[in-house]
């Protein structure tokens, strides 16, 4: 429970920071001079409520009883729902086939991308320790 509030709050924190930088920029790039504030507001709920739920769907990974696969796909599976109904409800993205299928392939790739780097990250760890407890 500790392990879920802690990645709560930094999930949420993070969000927030992320919404800041994001609407920074926009404004930066693009010489706005004001905001709307329901756009603002609304976008950033949603920026911090992904940091939200991509800090702690981790916790997957955690049980040590799932195997590798059963964690993968239900984290898989809740991030891709929680981000589609994010994503298309706040209007990140306009539901049409197109968007859709460009949507899905761009987020299947960047997870199959993210999945590998940590998987890579984690066996390096692995191998490191049972080195280091070679040593002893």
């Amino acid at each position: 429970m500790n392990s879920f509030l802690f990645r709560s709050m930094i999930g949420i924190f993070f969000g927030g920071f992320l919404a800041v930088v994001i609407t920074s920029l926009a404004i930066y790039v693009s010489d706005l001079e004001t905001l709307k504030a329901d756009v603002f507001v609304k976008n950033a709920l949603g920026t911090i409520f992904c940091g939200w739920f991509f800090s702690v769907t981790p916790l997957y990974f955690e049980n040590e009883s799932w195997s590798l696969l059963k964690q993968t796909l239900y984290h898989f599976i809740t991030v891709l729902i929680l981000y589609f109904i994010t994503a298309f409800g706040i209007g990140w993205f306009t539901f049409t086939a197109k968007s859709f299928l460009t949507f899905t392939g761009l987020f299947l790739g960047l997870y199959i991308a993210s999945w590998i780097g940590f998987y890579l990250y984690y066996a390096n760890e692995a191998k490191k320790l049972n080195e280091e407890l070679k040593e002893w």
